[in-house]
């Protein structure tokens, strides 16, 4: 394991587990903190040895209460320091959404704030049944971006959206899952098997195939007509040695071995 002081990585064989590591804090986290945590996925993400990473809370009080309301009057209290935060915590975002490696979100506790902000942005969110979530903006008067209000509305919609924005409040997983907001709810004591579980059914598949369908289904979202490039590109698969691999693989009765290329 190496440690990036708040933010933990912990490589275990396919599989990357970061961990928020501010437990004390519900593991609300600092500007320095986004910086660490997106600097982290950014080098997990280059790592061609791993299939899926996992992001967790230290603790069993919080995945990430968001931000750290000590860190409000240096870091927030201007428009000058509002628009370099909230380019710091754009930066870790971005880093989860765009990641070459599936992410998956496991989440325990209380999941508030941008630490929702960072679950909506993983592929996959995997909640015990005692999480709790919401984003209080309205309770600070701060404005969500545009980018992460896309991220809300591409997981729940914009009835939804509206909802958990102008009433604020804190519901529970079994509402969020209701809401298409977080894609499973699991027992408390069988969060990490399960999370363990589903990172080991990613992790088996073939990379590119990953790669590609992540791909894929966000450019579906956007709007606009296919290109002819984009339109032949579905059949790229057909040349790489995962796919020769694959279909032999399965004529012969056998688990493949895919590279990733």
């Amino acid at each position: 394991m190496y440690m990036v002081d708040s933010v933990t990585a912990d490589l275990r064989g396919d599989i990357g587990i970061v961990t928020i590591n501010r437990p004390a804090k519900r593991n609300a986290l600092r500007q320095k903190d986004w910086i660490k945590l997106a600097d982290t996925l950014n080098e997990l993400g280059e790592n061609n040895d791993l299939r899926c990473l996992i992001i967790k809370g230290a603790g069993d009080a919080a995945f990430c209460a968001g931000a750290d309301i000590s860190g409000f009057e240096s870091e927030r209290s201007t428009r000058e320091k509002v628009k370099l935060y909230e380019e710091v915590t754009a930066r870790a975002f971005d880093a989860a959404h765009t990641c070459q490696i599936p992410i998956i979100a496991m989440i325990n506790g209380f999941c508030l704030g941008g630490g929702f902000e960072l679950a909506l942005g993983c592929d996959l969110r995997i909640a015990g049944v005692s999480a709790k979530f919401g984003v209080p903006a309205k309770n600070v008067g701060l404005f969500l971006s545009y980018s992460l209000l896309e991220l809300l509305i591409d997981a729940g919609g914009k009835a939804t959206a509206i909802e958990v924005l102008l009433e604020g409040r804190i519901f529970t997983a079994t509402e969020a899952k209701s809401k298409n907001l977080i894609t499973r709810v699991v027992d408390d004591e069988k969060l990490f098997e399960e999370t363990m579980s589903v990172a080991r059914n990613v992790a088996n598949g073939a990379p590119l195939t990953a790669k590609w369908h992540r791909k894929a289904i966000r450019r579906i979202d956007q709007s606009g007509s296919y290109s002819s490039t984009e339109l032949d590109e579905q059949y790229d698969y057909a040349d790489s040695e995962d796919y020769e691999e694959g279909f032999k693989a399965f004529v012969e009765g056998r688990k493949p071995i895919f590279k990733g290329k």
